[in-house]
């Protein structure tokens, strides 16, 4: 699944594409379209100009001038393009946007879990879950005293914890697993246990592997085109995921895998107290 860091670099590359256009025509399957009815959905966004894009956690919003906007959430396999009209369609294609310059945004998904929602002006948005999205890893006011209080009395691990997206936005099991190794922190510890400088510790290297999982995934709209390099151009920089079982970068240790609440998790038992 594309975690925060994969999605701004989507968020970029569309927006040099979009910003201005206007969607002449909607064609989308009843699958992929989550609020409101896919007539509505369609009717709505025809004949909207792209005022702006946005990022909400995985999220990706375009603004519609007057409009409204669209939701989009590529879940575990989404994928969205621009490409000319003339350009062959793709598997698994779930919609397609067409816009006034003669090209096409187009939302191909092969697992199908992707989602869209248009969002009409005026009305308050109680579906996509945006509302109950937690902090930004950039968000100022993610400290050690918020992630106290939001856990220090819980009983579940640390990994959960920074999954849950209630609290801070955006991240995912791989770049959970690098924040918690950064930290030195071993991803199977109670959050309960966590002591007041582990706490501040993370609030600091959230936004830092976070920013750094932005910079190594930095491609052109060429290149994010050409193939879906997006979804692996991180692995051969990350320091544990995916490692199980190879040595630590930092010790030589043999990288330990588990499974934390039926999800992967990789950590050194040495770096990782």
């Amino acid at each position: 699944m594309p975690e925060m860091p994969e999605v701004e670099t989507i968020k970029r590359i569309l927006a040099q594409q979009l910003i201005g256009e206007r969607i002449i025509s909607v064609e989308t399957s009843e699958t992929v379209v989550a609020h409101p009815d896919p007539k509505t959905f369609c009717k709505g966004v025809t004949g909207a100009r792209i005022q702006d894009l946005t990022r909400r956690g995985k999220f990706l919003v375009i603004r519609l001038e007057e409009n409204g906007c669209l939701v989009l959430h590529l879940r575990l396999a989404g994928r969205l393009t621009v490409v000319s009209a003339e350009t062959p369609a793709a598997p698994h294609l779930r919609a397609v946007f067409r816009l006034e310059n003669g090209t096409e945004l187009r939302f191909a998904d092969r697992r199908g879990f992707g989602k869209a929602w248009y969002v009409r002006s005026g009305e308050e948005d109680t579906f996509t879950g945006i509302g109950r999205l937690g902090l930004e890893p950039f968000d100022t006011r993610l400290n050690g005293a918020y992630l106290r209080q939001k856990f220090a009395a819980r009983k579940i691990t640390i990994k959960e914890a920074l999954l849950d997206q209630s609290v801070v936005a955006g991240i995912g099991n791989i770049y959970g697993d690098e924040i918690l190794y950064s930290a030195g922190i071993v991803p199977l510890k109670r959050c309960c246990e966590l002591s007041d400088g582990e706490w501040e510790l993370l609030a600091r290297e959230i936004p830092r592997i976070m920013q750094w999982g932005i910079e190594i995934n930095d491609m052109s709209p060429e290149a994010y085109l050409r193939n879906d390099a997006i979804e692996t151009r991180k692995y051969p920089y990350l320091k544990v995921y995916g490692r199980g079982g190879k040595p630590c970068l930092r010790c030589g240790t043999r990288l330990i895998k588990t499974k934390i609440s039926g999800r992967s998790s990789v950590y050194c038992p040495v770096c990782q107290k």
